[in-house]
């Protein structure tokens, strides 16, 4: 399944903010939580309703919209 694909931005889910799929996971949480130190066998172990290939998803979406994500998570750090 390709990135395009495993990550979405739906109006009125998660604030609009890219997430995992069709769940309300959105990837700012999941990167915030590697940058914090978490692991994927953390992350995978926490949301049993992901796989490493949404993790995948998730890094490579960051890594093509870090700003974005950036200016989501730096107001959660107050």
């Amino acid at each position: 399944m390709t990135q395009t694909l495993l990550i979405q931005k739906t109006p009125g889910i998660c604030g609009g903010n890219a997430r995992i799929r069709q769940t309300r996971i959105p990837v700012w949480t999941l990167v915030s939580f590697r940058l914090q130190g978490a692991s994927d066998e953390e992350l995978l172990k926490n949301y049993p309703g992901l796989n490493p290939q949404d993790l995948e998803a998730a890094w490579a979406y960051y890594a093509s919209n870090q700003v974005e994500i950036d200016q989501i998570i730096k107001p959660q750090k107050r």
